[in-house]
């Protein structure tokens, strides 16, 4: 379980507020209008923005100041973050060991990786000589690799195209529902909050509400809600 407790993110004169928890093995969606803060919220989760006031609580242990690596959570970023100077190897790897030291036992977690999202053939080429898809693939073999028991992805298939969005979803969901693994992604997409979502958390005005039913919450939404939806 991961609890925020009375939580507040500030960036750049931006604050955002929450106090919710996140089950085990549980897929969320975090949507919101543009500007909400859905990013903001990762953010503070993974450590790459602190948290100023309140504790985020991993089974009970407070780590609000831990490190962004000692956290239980791995983060797909909307560009796939992937280093164009590695191979797909590579840089799957670096979700092992960030000098790239692999071991045997590593080597074949990231092969086993690569087979996993379907791109064992493709170990030795660089991220440029991929499509849009297979450099997703690719960044979601690095999340898979590292087994974390929490997976963020801040709309990391946004610039694909429908189909391939679904594709990506659908072997996202596969993967987390295998490894047990809670899912936390931000989405703009009402479709794929029903496509893949368990839970939402709507975030609106500088505040991240309270998990809620995906589909009881998109059939009937409420005010607020409604009007984002359009």
């Amino acid at each position: 379980m991961l609890t925020l407790e009375n939580v507040v993110i500030t960036q750049d004169g931006f604050t955002l507020s929450a106090d919710l928890s996140i089950s085990p093995a549980t897929k969320y969606a975090v949507i919101g209008p543009s500007g909400a803060g859905k990013s903001t919220l990762l953010g503070g989760l993974c450590g790459f923005i602190p948290i100023t006031k309140g504790k985020l609580l991993w089974q009970g242990t407070d780590i609000t100041d831990a490190a962004p690596g000692a956290r239980p959570m791995t983060m797909l970023f909307q560009d796939n973050n992937l280093f164009p100077h590695l191979s797909v190897l590579q840089n799957v790897g670096l979700g092992l060991r960030p000098d790239l030291r692999l071991s045997k036992d590593d080597r074949a977690k990231v092969e086993t990786a690569l087979s996993r999202v379907g791109l064992a053939d493709l170990a030795t080429r660089k991220p440029g000589a991929l499509s849009g898809g297979q450099q997703s693939r690719a960044a979601l073999a690095r999340v898979l690799v590292q087994a974390r028991p929490l997976v963020l992805l801040d709309e990391p298939f946004a610039a694909l195209g429908p189909a391939l969005r679904n594709e990506m979803l659908d072997l996202v969901h596969e993967l987390v529902t295998e490894t047990k693994a809670s899912l936390i992604m931000v989405t703009h997409a009402p479709e794929d909050v029903r496509r893949i979502a368990d839970q939402v958390i709507f975030v609106a005005n500088g505040h991240a509400a309270a998990p809620q039913p995906a589909a009881a919450l998109m059939d009937n939404p409420p005010p607020e809600l409604r009007a984002y939806l359009g």
